[in-house]
C-alpha cells in the first residue's frame, strides 16, 4: 500500500504541506480565497527546528492501536487506509493518547478527532501535501 514518507533532508520547513492539506479539506478551487483570514487545521503537522524539520502524519499502521482503543468504534481500516467516522466519534481522545506518532489530533469543532486519510475523499490522485511539496520532501510511494 502506498503511504506518505518523509525525506527530512529535503524539508525546507516551509509549511506548504500544512497549507495544501488544509486547502484540500475545503473543497474550494482557489487556495488564496479558501484560506484567507482563517486559522488552518491541517491533518499533517510540521515539526522541527532550524537544524531539521519533517512532516508528521498518520502512518496507516498495519495493526492500528488507535482503532483498537476507540471506545465508539469510530475508527476503521479500509484498503489499508485508517479512517475516522466523525459522526461516531465521541471525542474521548483515547486515540490521541495511544497514537505513537502523534498523528491524531482534535478536530476544529472540538467534538471529534482528525488525522490524515491520504486525501481519499478528494480524488486528486495523491495526497495534497505531497503534491504541493516544492522540494520533494514528501513522497507517496510503496516501500
Amino acid at each position: 500500500m502506498k503511504r506518505v514518507y518523509v525525506n527530512e533532508q529535503w524539508c525546507l520547513g516551509c509549511h506548504l504541506c500544512e497549507y495544501n492539506c488544509a486547502f484540500a479539506a475545503t473543497g474550494k478551487a482557489d487556495m488564496a480565497t479558501a484560506l484567507k483570514g482563517i486559522t488552518i487545521h491541517p491533518r499533517i503537522r510540521l515539526e522541527g527546528d532550524n537544524q531539521i524539520s519533517f512532516a508528521v502524519s498518520c502512518r496507516h499502521c498495519d495493526d492500528p492501536i488507535c482503532m483498537k482503543s476507540c471506545i465508539a468504534g469510530a475508527i476503521s481500516k479500509t484498503d489499508g487506509v485508517v479512517h475516522i467516522d466523525q459522526d461516531r466519534c465521541v471525542g474521548c481522545y483515547t486515540c490521541i493518547l495511544v497514537c505513537p506518532y502523534g498523528a491524531v489530533m482534535p478536530s476544529p469543532d472540538g467534538h471529534a478527532v482528525q488525522k490524515c486519510e491520504l486525501c481519499t475523499d478528494n480524488a486528486c490522485g495523491e495526497p495534497a501535501c505531497v503534491k504541493g511539496c516544492p522540494n520533494g520532501a514528501l513522497v507517496f510511494e510503496e516501500r
